[in-house]
């Protein structure tokens, strides 16, 4: 039996393994509402991993393959991002069950492919579950949470990966309600038999070891090797796995719970085809030539155009032809790291925003670069050089926000006080030091948000004419920023979180209910609410009905989407519902999602549908149970909050639903 090293990572790009197409970061996939765009990018990772491997294989010429050479990648990370502090919210498609759960579905179709007995890779849905910091205390920490919030909020994503047909599962570091997650009798009863699932589960790496150093609930790593197998782990990132052998003899697991495990993960490698010689298995004819090829940076760009949030424009925005010179400036202008982000592979080729800025301006348009400021050092105040040439040009363009230095998982993000999350959401004092004096200037400043989570700048989003939230957007991240500023493609991202006004409107930090947390139970007005985002055209929503089956259930609402605009233009129309008044639960859920592209003038109308579980919520108990009365359903382009009609958002077509 060849040896076959599991590890493997394709969050955004095949990762770690040298060259790949580096499509924009998970958080960024999420800002696209588009389940069809994200499978595609899960397709093409795929197809780039198979020709990595196969090469691989090939040039070993034993059968093996090695570290990041394989095809079962710990990806999607689909963590509720629950609290903007986390360093890897990044990683995630947001704050929403719906969202993240449609999203990660999409991309296990598009890794694993369309044949379940012939997988292209396997996919793994990680951390399950309730992580999501802090990372400090990742290997002690016992998140503790309401089985009602765990129900309502924690699980629902990953129940739909599940059905979805993912074929692994990571548990994670920590602790849920007392039980370390990767030896959980209570996860693994809803794992497998609740939603049935028939995959391997796999430890994060070391979460085994973390039983007897961290959670203290083994005296050592064979009782905890034990446990964790005895509980459901069946494949042991780490070297705790070793001592099986002594805990067989000691009496503490059996030979059928080792041949349970050997079971499922020798399931996995035979619907890889990795016992099959190498002539004879799918996909090894793929050439090397797909890696970072030509259709794969076309998607990749395509996918930074549609992550692309614009939260404000007084007008500045698309840049006019006729505009003489512009300064860009500030720390991630001219950063690769910043169109990284974590979890990444290296492109031939990554355009940055300074480099995209460059290769597209006109030939007789001015234009200039400085770093202007440092990302995080507050000891150092700004370029007075940078803030005077911004001050002769006719736009400046201002690229701040969080690097990867400064947010991720722990041990990777080296400048992090908090072992990879953000202590405060607001900029580093060091940036809103150089974009006020760039104010002074009386100049137009379009602000480039870079990062992986909300920044919360209310006093900035004042001082701007226009502010675009660009993520870490991958290879082709600066042609894409490019082509926004420049009017060449609409901005077609919506947020996929909410970004508060202060860090001081969170909950604490290790508080895992959700109560004030997320748009579905925040009742602090945030400063961009869930779902919203802006572009070069206007939109209205009209005609919404519902359709009802034969015994008069609803099934569909019906809306018509308009561009009212003179461009032709991209949004994303959201349908969500409320309880019925004392019912309890979310202040309201995102139900369905659509991407719709119009002309000027033109109307499509959208079918959204109404699963039975519409009208459900959970109880303290956690049974789901039908709740009667008038539900309201609305479809919106935002989280339906006070704050969105503030920024112009046109009043939700709101329908009553009377259930029985």
């Amino acid at each position: 039996m060849p040896a076959y090293n599991w590890w493997n990572e394709g969050c955004h790009g095949v990762g770690r393994s040298g060259r790949a197409t580096v499509f924009p970061q998970n958080i960024g996939l999420g800002a696209t509402f588009d389940r069809d765009l994200v499978q595609a990018v899960g397709e093409a990772i795929a197809t780039e991993a198979r020709a990595k491997h196969h090469a691989a294989v090939r040039a070993r010429g034993d059968g093996n393959s090695g570290w990041y050479q394989g095809l079962t990648f710990w990806t999607p990370n689909i963590n509720l991002y629950r609290d903007p502090r986390w360093g890897r919210g990044q990683e995630t498609f947001g704050e929403d069950p719906c969202l993240t759960g449609e999203l990660g579905a999409a991309l296990v179709r598009g890794l694993q492919g369309d044949d379940p007995q012939h997988l292209k890779v396997a996919a793994c849905a990680k951390h399950f579950a309730v992580h999501s910091g802090p990372e400090a205390q990742r290997h002690g920490f016992d998140a503790r949470v309401s089985i009602r919030d765990l129900r309502e909020s924690y699980l629902p994503h990953f129940e739909r990966v599940v059905r979805a047909g993912v074929e692994a599962v990571m548990g994670a570091y920590n602790r849920t309600n007392g039980e370390p997650c990767c030896a959980s009798p209570a996860l693994q009863r809803i794992l497998r038999e609740e939603w049935g699932f028939a995959g391997h589960f796999v430890s994060d790496c070391g979460a085994v070891d973390d039983f007897h150093r961290g959670h203290a609930v083994t005296p050592g790593s064979i009782e905890s090797a034990a446990l964790a197998l005895r509980h459901g782990t069946d494949l042991n990132c780490g070297c705790t796995y070793n001592d099986l052998t002594l805990a067989l003899r000691a009496g503490l697991v059996t030979e059928p719970d080792i041949d349970r495990a050997l079971r499922r993960v020798l399931r996995t490698r035979f619907r890889l085809g990795l016992f099959d010689p190498l002539e004879r298995q799918r996909f090894a004819d793929i050439p090397a030539e797909v890696v970072a090829g030509e259709s794969h940076r076309a998607l990749a760009f395509e996918a930074a155009v549609r992550s692309l949030v614009l939260l404000k424009n007084n007008g500045v925005l698309p840049l006019a032809p006729s505009l003489g010179s512009a300064m860009v400036v500030g720390p991630g202008a001219a950063s690769v790291d910043a169109l990284l982000g974590n979890y990444f592979g290296l492109g031939p080729r990554l355009v940055t925003l300074v480099e995209g800025l460059a290769e597209r301006a006109p030939a007789d348009l001015r234009l200039g670069y400085s770093l202007g400021c440092f990302a995080d050092d507050d000891r150092v105040p700004p370029g007075p050089g940078a803030v005077w040439e911004c001050s002769q040009a006719d736009v400046t363009i201002a690229v701040l926000g969080t690097l990867p230095a400064h947010e991720g998982e722990e041990g990777d993000a080296f400048g992090s006080p908090l072992a990879g999350d953000r202590a405060r959401i607001e900029l580093p004092a060091s940036q809103r030091a150089f974009l006020e004096k760039l104010r002074t200037n009386g100049k137009p400043t379009i602000l480039i948000l870079m990062g992986g989570g909300p920044i919360a700048c209310p006093e900035e989003a004042e001082w701007c004419d226009a502010i675009l939230q660009a993520w870490y957007p991958g290879a082709e991240g600066g042609r894409a920023v490019a082509a926004v500023l420049f009017g060449d493609a609409e901005p077609g991202g919506r947020l996929p979180i909410t970004v508060p006004r202060a860090t001081t409107d969170l909950p604490p930090f290790e508080d895992y209910a959700m109560a004030g947390r997320t748009y579905r139970f925040a009742t602090q007005a945030p400063l961009f609410p869930f779902g919203y985002g802006i572009g070069y055209t206007t939109w209205a929503l009209a005609g919404a009905h519902l359709e009802r089956d034969v015994r008069g259930e609803p099934q569909a609402l019906h809306v018509a989407a308009r561009n009212t605009g003179a461009r032709p233009g991209r949004t994303v129309v959201q349908l969500y519902c409320r309880p019925p008044a004392g019912a309890g639960g979310p202040l309201a859920s995102l139900v369905d999602f659509a991407t719709v592209e119009c002309a000027p003038g033109e109307a499509r109308t959208l079918a959204f549908s109404l699963p039975p579980a519409t009208w459900t919520l959970h109880d303290d108990d956690g049974r789901l149970r039908r709740v009667p009365g008038t539900w309201e359903l609305l479809a919106t382009f935002a989280a339906p909050v006070t704050r969105a009609l503030e920024l112009g958002v046109p009043k939700p077509e709101q329908i009553p639903c009377s259930i029985s």
